[in-house]
């Protein structure tokens, strides 16, 4: 079987990120939960598959009843999108974290005086 460089590099990536997940999941961090691990491996290892087995795309849009060649763009642009909704659900939950935490301090700060 022959992979092109493209294929390559978006594999490479998308094992990145599952492991990354997975690192971040077993270790604790980043408020991994279960979920958001099931999410990543099921959208990452999805884009992989179809990446390595470009047929899967074409079946799965004959049977949505997509037809042509955008699969391709609409599968970048759907990641793409993922990837930024992702870092902004990130970036949300630490600001919630940090308000809580600040809001806990300034109570406690209160209740001392």
């Amino acid at each position: 079987m022959h992979f092109a460089l493209y294929q390559i590099i978006i594999v490479a990536f998308a094992a990145i990120m599952i492991f990354q997940g997975l690192k971040n999941y077993f270790g604790g961090k980043g408020n991994q939960t279960f979920l958001k691990l099931l999410t990543r491996i099921i959208v990452w290892g999805g884009m992989a598959t179809v990446v390595t087995f470009p047929h899967v795309s074409n079946t799965v849009a004959k049977l949505i009843g997509i037809e042509g060649n955008i699969n391709a763009v609409i599968l970048a642009g759907f990641l793409l999108v993922f990837l930024m909704l992702f870092k902004l659900l990130s970036a949300i939950e630490k600001l919630e974290q940090q308000i809580t935490t600040l809001t806990r301090q300034e109570s406690l700060q209160d209740l001392e005086k």
